[in-house]
C-alpha cells in the first residue's frame, strides 16, 4: 500500500477534496463527543484533524508514512491525534478505541474480515462509519457527477493506467459498502447524504488524479511529466475554458449492532434511513 500510494501524499492532501464541515459535524454526533475514534485508513488526516476539534481522542492509522507524516503537517496544534502506522489486519495491536471511522479506504480492505474482527473490538455501543460517494448509476466512473472523466479515463488508458486494482472493492465487485454492512453484525445502517458544488481547473484536476493510487507518482515512475502533458494537453482540448463544476455527493453511513444505544441515550431501531443536506462550497 505504501508503494501504491508512493508520492501521492502532497497531491492527496492538497487537491482531494474534504468532506466539509456539515459531514464532519454529522458524524461526530452520530458517535459522540467522549470517545476515541479509529480512523482506520486515515491519509493525511482527512476526516481525523476536523474529527479531533469535536471528540476526545482519535486514532490515526495508515500504513503509509508519507501519509502519515503528511497528516501531522497539517494537524498543525491539535494535539489529541495519535499518528500510527498500521493496516487493516493489525486491528488488535491497536490501543482501544470506541468506534471506527473509514474514509477512502474501506474499498482496500477485506471488508467482511473487518468488520468480523470489529464485532470482537468494538464495545456494546460502538459504531462503523464509511464516508465515501454515494450510490450513483455508473459507478465508479461518473461523467455525469464528473464531466472531465471521459478525458480522463482516455488519458489513463493510453497510460496503461486501471483503477481496478483493489480486487474486494466495490469498484471491483459492484458490491457497495452499504450492502456489506447490512450483512454484517453491524446490521443497523443508517445513511445521510451531503451534497456540495465544486469549482476546478486543469492544474487541481492533474492534482487530484496523481493522488490517486492507480496514477500516483510512484506508479508512473519516468512517466509523470508525459502523463501530465498528456492530461493537461487533452483537458484543455475537451473544455478550452479551463473550468470544470462538479456537484460532489458524499455519504455516510453509520452502523450498528441492532437494539444497541447510541449517543444521547434511548436505543435505536433497526430500520434503515437516508435524509439529504445541500451545502455550497
Amino acid at each position: 500500500m505504501e508503494d501504491l500510494f508512493g508520492g501521492a501524499a502532497l497531491y492527496y492532501a492538497r487537491y482531494r477534496p474534504g468532506y466539509g464541515e456539515a459531514t464532519i459535524g454529522h458524524l461526530a454526533g452520530a458517535l459522540g463527543t467522549g470517545g476515541r475514534v479509529l480512523d482506520l485508513g486515515c491519509g493525511p488526516g482527512t476526516i481525523a484533524v476536523p474529527l479531533a476539534r469535536r471528540v476526545k481522542a482519535v486514532l490515526a492509522v495508515d500504513p503509509a508514512e508519507e501519509m502519515l507524516a503528511e497528516g501531522r503537517r497539517l494537524a498543525g496544534d491539535v494535539t489529541n491525534i495519535a499518528w500510527l502506522r498500521g493496516d487493516s489486519t493489525a486491528l488488535r495491536a491497536l490501543p482501544p478505541f470506541d468506534h471506527v471511522v473509514m474514509g477512502r479506504s474501506f474499498h482496500w480492505m477485506d471488508r467482511r474480515a473487518v468488520l468480523a474482527e470489529l464485532e470482537e473490538l468494538l464495545p456494546a455501543r460502538g459504531a462503523v462509519a464509511v464516508i465515501g460517494p454515494a450510490r450513483q448509476p455508473g459507478e465508479p466512473w461518473q461523467p455525469a457527477a464528473q464531466p472531465w472523466q471521459p478525458v480522463e479515463r482516455r488519458v489513463c488508458e493510453e497510460f496503461g493506467l486501471d483503477i481496478h486494482a483493489a480486487a474486494n472493492s466495490f469498484h471491483a465487485t459492484g458490491e457497495h459498502h452499504r450492502d456489506v454492512l447490512a450483512a454484517s453484525s453491524f446490521s443497523d445502517v443508517e445513511s445521510r447524504v451531503f451534497a456540495r458544488r465544486l469549482t476546478w481547473d486543469a492544474d487541481a484536476l492533474i492534482g487530484l488524479q496523481l493522488s490517486y493510487s492507480y496514477s500516483s507518482p510512484a506508479r508512473l515512475g519516468d512517466r509523470l511529466p508525459a502523463f501530465v502533458d498528456a492530461l493537461r494537453e487533452a483537458l484543455l482540448a475537451d473544455n478550452p475554458a479551463g473550468r470544470w463544476e462538479q456537484v460532489l455527493v458524499t455519504e455516510v453511513l453509520v452502523a450498528r449492532r441492532p437494539g444497541r444505544p447510541v449517543p444521547g441515550g434511548g436505543r435505536k431501531a433497526t430500520a434503515t434511513s437516508a435524509r439529504w443536506s445541500t451545502r455550497r462550497s
